[in-house]
């Protein structure tokens, strides 16, 4: 196992119960494109086995299959519930990772996917000083 996975693994279980550590506003809203959904870039999992054992330990992640492998050699993935309508077939039944987002409590620099109807405003160091 990469250190990496590790990571993913500890990150998944503190982001229940961690505050939250970077200060910053959600714009907009949602335009029912489903990117989000086709489009999941999986911090730390590198391949099918590390996702396999996410999968084991979070029971919702076997939602989730592999579509690509970004630019740092992690995993993009997308979701089996997705419809071609960009809708969620399952949607009273989703778990709190998708009800969540976009989440408001993150321990990492956030980024929305291009063309996302929602926008991430960061809180500047400035403002910080202002409190």
């Amino acid at each position: 196992m990469s250190i990496d996975f590790i990571k993913s693994i500890y990150y998944e279980l503190i982001s229940y119960f961690v505050p939250q550590r970077i200060t910053y506003r959600i714009e907009g809203e949602c335009r029912k494109c489903g990117r989000c959904c086709r489009q999941i870039h999986a911090y730390g999992l590198k391949n099918q086995k590390e996702l396999k054992f996410m999968q084991y330990i979070f029971p919702w992640y076997k939602r989730f299959f592999i579509t690509g492998i970004d630019e740092n050699g992690e995993l993009i993935l997308s979701c089996i519930y997705l419809g071609e309508d960009g809708l969620c077939s399952v949607y009273k039944k989703r778990p709190f990772v998708c009800k969540n987002y976009p989440a408001k409590k993150i321990s990492f620099n956030a980024e929305m996917i291009d063309g996302c109807g929602f926008k991430i405003v960061k809180k500047e160091f400035k403002e910080y000083l202002k409190n």
